[in-house]
């Protein structure tokens, strides 16, 4: 029986993209959460300590962590998956049909410059909402290239862990075919249940509970103080507005304005600022959270980019910088889907519970669970390039910040990443003809390719024209070449990018817990910098006062 060989334009493009990317309320589910609304006259012209634009993987935990001593609002393009039994409930995951261009969906489609279907998160928790859930750390390599703090790091993932994370309960028995035919073809040692970044084949942790309930990053939300939390949902993020001091001074970020997400006017425009601080200094920050693709897309909508890029939307220059957009990537995939019995394609669907590396590192190799309708599912082998060489550009498509930038991620420009993807390929060929896997299905699958003439050529010719993405797309906003150590824009005060724009490689299995904890970890590090900053501000205010008396006493008076 010929393996079922995945196609972009067909079934996998419409699924298996969404499992690996994949009205005023509170948080329901009987616990009461922040404010959320969605009437712009709620929120329009009030003033908050900090603007975190995007409700996603980084930008809630972000929030929560602010909200203890600041008020912040959180301004989200989507809306809220609670009440969403297609977003909660797990055995209904993938049910997110075919993505649409429609305002209200969960789920946005784009498709980069090389043709390639990927797609976006709309919805407060981001792709935390709609993805596989599979959480695993990254490894210690990363965190020592990013130049973290190893503790403080451990500390914010752990935070994480605590509240949305979860050890399964009991491998699925696709998940447990799955696991040992990764052994049989090699992917060793097998190392149980983990949350770290490790050699070999290991069950991972998932952000679906014992009951399959989904808790995705909008959950950590309750962990803030709610009191100080603003949450504004369908509200699409126009700009940042930035004015300059004068005196030589740099310019700064005073707040973000926004149009209706689900409006057709855009000249519908409304603002929100930041607090202005009494006596001197310690300003709050403009936070981008909005993606790989949104943070940028906002930077140059905002006047920071290529001046001359800028120009030609008519958008007023106000830093120029080459590097905003530049160095995004995705990791290349192929996925295989297993032709199977029609028993078995009624097993429920259900994110990935094994994973594995392999390659020294530089394949993951993974499982699918999809449903092709209500009561069929497809299942297959996935695996990625875990860090590719080839690196692309995003540009503005318009300056509708409702439409997709233009993206092209340079797939396979190195010949290396082509090479590691004929690995990727001859690795899911081994895993798909492993006894484990005949045994479940009930007979041997056919190779990838026939056997004859250059089988690294024919490989690679597969790679090409069946890559998939696995929607781990990250960059554009790098560390170094667009934000500082501490994630500020260079030139700007009062302005930072915090999400996966800002990481040169996809961390981990997958980036969905690193990105978690960095939310987390810079907001620690936020309140740390700003509680020693308010310290300074006040020895100076003291000393001031003390000056001032001094001066006003008579000499007789000493």
């Amino acid at each position: 029986m010929e393996l079922q060989r995945n196609n972009l334009h067909g079934l996998t493009a419409t699924f298996l993209l969404l499992l690996f990317q994949l009205s005023s309320a509170s948080i329901t589910g009987g616990h009461t959460g922040p404010f959320m609304t969605s009437d712009v006259n709620e929120v329009a012209g009030k003033s908050f300590d900090y603007i975190v634009v995007g409700g996603g993987t980084s930008g809630c935990p972000l929030v929560a962590t602010l909200s203890k001593s600041y008020s912040v609002l959180l301004v989200e393009r989507g809306g809220s998956p609670y009440g969403n039994h297609l977003i909660e409930n797990g055995s209904s995951m993938g049910f997110y049909n075919v993505p649409t261009n429609e305002p209200a969906y969960l789920v946005e489609p784009f498709v980069s410059e090389e043709g390639v279907p990927n797609v976006r998160g709309r919805v407060l928790g981001g792709t935390t909402a709609i993805n596989g859930g599979f959480y695993g750390r990254a490894g210690v390599d990363f965190i020592e290239k990013a130049g973290w703090d190893g503790e403080l790091v451990k500390d914010a993932y752990e935070w994480v862990e605590s509240k949305v994370v979860f050890r399964p309960y009991k491998l699925i028995p696709w998940q447990s075919a799955v696991k040992e035919a990764f052994v049989e073809a090699g992917v060793t040692p097998f190392n149980g249940y983990s949350l770290d970044h490790v050699k070999g084949t290991k069950i991972g942790g998932r952000i679906f509970d014992e009951n399959g309930k989904r808790h995705s990053a909008a959950d950590l939300l309750m962990s803030g103080d709610c009191k100080r939390i603003t949450v504004l949902l369908n509200a699409t993020v126009q700009n940042v507005i930035i004015e300059h001091a004068g005196d030589g001074q740099r310019p700064r970020a005073h707040g973000v304005r926004f149009i209706k997400s689900h409006s057709t006017n855009r000249d519908d425009v409304y603002e929100v600022y930041l607090n202005q601080p009494k006596r001197t200094g310690s300003w709050g920050d403009v936070i981008l959270s909005a993606g790989a693709l949104g943070s940028p897309q906002i930077l140059m909508l905002s006047g920071i980019g290529p001046h001359e890029h800028l120009k030609h939307f008519n958008i007023p220059p106000l830093i120029h910088t080459t590097q905003v957009g530049n160095g995004i990537q995705d990791n290349p995939g192929l996925a295989v889907v297993m032709n199977m019995s029609q028993a078995l394609h009624k097993q429920s669907a259900g994110g990935p519970q094994v994973e594995g590396v392999a390659h020294g590192f530089r394949i993951i190799i993974g499982s699918v669970t999809a449903p092709i309708s209500v009561n069929v599912t497809f299942k297959g082998i996935v695996a990625k390039v875990a860090n590719p060489l080839s690196r692309g550009v995003l540009r503005l498509n318009s300056t509708d910040p409702k439409q997709n930038p233009l993206v092209k991620f340079n797939y396979f420009v190195e010949e290396s990443d082509l090479d590691e993807c004929v690995e990727v390929a001859r690795l899911i060929e081994r895993v798909a003809r492993t006894k484990s896997i005949e045994m479940y299905l009930g007979r041997k699958q056919s190779r990838i390719v026939t056997r004859g003439g250059s089988i690294k050529e024919k490989l690679k010719e597969f790679c090409k024209k069946n890559m998939i993405s696995y929607n781990h797309y990250h960059g554009g906003c790098l560390v170094g070449s667009v934000v500082d150590e501490d994630y500020k824009v260079f030139g700007v005060e009062g302005l930072r990018v915090i999400d996966g724009s800002t990481l040169l490689d996809s961390p981990g299995t997958n980036p969905m817990a690193t990105l978690m904890m960095l939310g987390r970890y810079q907001g620690i590090k936020m309140l740390k910098e700003r509680h020693g900053h308010r310290k300074r501000e006040s020895s100076v205010i003291k000393l001031e006062e003390i000056s001032i008396g001094v001066t006003d006493l008579e000499d007789d008076e000493l």
